[in-house]
């Protein structure tokens, strides 16, 4: 059952500190805090940052794995009324220095086991004070650069956990920026997505409304904090006053799922990577009969993915999602609905508007593909410090005084609303004078037996403008020809849908949340070929 809706983020960890400080928060490898010691750790976090001279607005950034360090620093941050932003820890120096001067964050909340990356870009960021380094004791009072290093443990485990007095303190309030979440773009920098509290407490109510969260949900998640899917895991676990199971990945499979049983898992957020990797289990009789909700987020599952995760989890309701980090979630089809729309993302969700849009900014009819186009209170209020960015993506809309936000994603709608995604604007691949979604032909490709991963992308071709070329990673002991993967697709689509090339990659370029990326895949398969990695 959903609770009533708080004004800052923070607000959630408070009420649960307070309502029931005995119950289990958070679980992550051996420790198990409660919610009145994670509510505790965050205000001795909050203590310590202000001691350190951070005021209103300032911003933080936690370059951590996932780990109770993490999660407490994140409402530490936000009860000293800054702004975090996770950064992910297999960032390398080039980009973190990129990060930190973007923001220009004032401290920096990190690891020892970072030290190789961190003592490189630390004396490069000028606007950074501090670095509060977890088991970082042999570090404390060291410069780097002109870093101050810090032990995160003990200056936390010195300083108060009473909260401070509010009295002629200047505090935040829902209009003021509560994370920036750099995404990696396409192309150039990466861009700092600039969240309100507003924004994000508005997308876990609803997100948590159509779900039906309650206190009793054991939420396990592998996907990185600094990835706002696997973020928002731990910030409704909070809203809705759950417990989360931490992992920092799914490389080894076999150790997670028996976390299920173990820890009596209900909620179990994945991407298609991991419903891939689960394939292999299905066939050797995994059931997880306790699971009560799988959600992914994203494109729409394959067909075949969602026929994996109906066997492996036979009580579950699947959720597939479609969203964003400018605006977190956008749409989620109701369970009921994915035999009847297995292609579907599904309808906007609570509180939030959706319409497809054609280049001049006018709405579309029903069945016409053009870019999805949101409007609701989990927009984001734009790109740190890039108002040319901000101006692409945030535009005027057809209701005065609104800007809508242009996802650059291809969708169509049906009669009932129900939402398709055809493909990333820059995705979209132009052959035989048609346009080609390669989700479409990637479905077709995962429903071919022993297929782990697929990426469909377009290819200069002087007679067809591009061809496709369909990249494959196949389940160990399964082996195809290219002919025979062609054949499968002639089968199954339209001739101008079927792949000209067939490519087989013992792996396949991954962002560090898990998702295929194809930004750089033809090199990739290049270097592979040239290295005896057999294609």
């Amino acid at each position: 059952m959903n609770v009533s809706q708080v004004s800052l983020l923070h607000e959630y960890l408070e009420r649960n500190g307070a309502r029931h400080p005995e119950k289990t928060a958070l679980i992550f490898q051996q420790r198990r805090l409660t919610w009145g010691e994670v509510d505790g750790l965050a205000t001795q976090v909050a203590t310590v940052l202000r001691s350190l001279g951070v005021a209103r607005g300032d911003r933080v950034v936690i370059y951590l794995d996932n780990c109770v360090e993490t999660c407490v620093s994140i409402f530490g941050i936000l009860r000293a009324d800054a702004i975090f932003s996770v950064i992910n820890p297999q960032t390398k120096p080039d980009k973190l220095v990129y990060m930190l001067n973007d923001c220009r964050a004032k401290v920096i909340i990190t690891d020892q086991l970072l030290d190789r990356i961190w003592r490189e870009a630390l004396p490069q960021a000028p606007h950074l004070q501090y670095a509060l380094i977890v088991d970082g004791d042999e570090t404390a009072g060291e410069l780097i650069g002109h870093v101050l290093a810090r032990s995160f443990e003990r200056e936390v485990a010195t300083a108060s956990a009473d909260r401070p007095a509010t009295r002629n303190i200047s505090r935040n309030i829902p209009i003021d920026l509560a994370a920036i979440i750099y995404t990696s773009g396409s192309t150039g920098d990466p861009k700092g997505v600039m969240l309100t509290h507003h924004n994000m407490v508005s997308a876990a109510e609803s997100i948590t409304t159509y779900l039906e969260n309650r206190a009793e949900d054991i939420v396990l998640s592998v996907l990185p904090l600094s990835f706002d899917y696997g973020l928002y895991q731990w910030l409704m676990v909070n809203q809705y006053g759950g417990t989360l199971v931490l992992e920092q990945s799914f490389n080894y499979p076999a150790a997670v799922l028996k976390l299920v049983e173990t820890e009596r898992i209900t909620g179990l957020p994945v991407v298609p990577t991991i419903a891939s990797l689960l394939k292999t289990y299905d066939a050797k009789g995994l059931r997880l009969p306790g699971i009560r909700y799988v959600t992914n987020t994203a494109a729409a599952l394959a067909g075949s993915h969602i026929e994996t995760l109906k066997r492996i989890c036979p009580n579950a309701r699947i959720f597939s999602m479609y969203g964003l980090t400018e605006c977190k979630r956008v749409c989620y089809l109701p369970p009921e609905e994915i035999d009847r729309r297995p292609d579907s993302v599904g309808r906007a969700m609570p509180n939030m508007e959706v319409y497809i849009g054609d280049p001049e900014g006018r709405r579309l009819p029903p069945n016409t593909v053009g870019e999805l186009v949101v409007r609701g209170p989990h927009v984001m209020k734009g790109y740190w410090e890039k108002p040319a960015e901000t101006a692409e993506r945030l535009k005027p809309g057809d209701i005065p005084g609104e800007f809508h936000l242009w996802t650059g994603d291809y969708f169509k709608m049906d009669d009932e609303g129900f939402l398709y995604f055809i493909g990333r604007r820059d995705d979209i691949i132009k052959s035989r004078g048609e346009k080609v979604s390669p989700k479409e032909v990637e479905n077709v490709l995962y429903a071919l037996p022993g297929v782990q991963d697929a990426a469909v992308v377009g290819v200069p071709d002087e007679v067809l403008g591009q061809a496709i070329r369909a990249y494959l990673v196949l389940v160990d002991g399964q082996a195809y020809t290219s002919a025979q993967v062609i054949h499968w697709c002639v089968q199954r689509l339209e001739s101008f849908l079927v792949p000209k090339y067939v490519t087989f990659l013992s792996s396949i370029p991954k962002t560090s949340s898990g998702k295929i990326t194809k930004k750089h895949i033809d090199e990739f398969a290049r270097r592979a070929f040239l290295s005896g990695d057999p294609l």
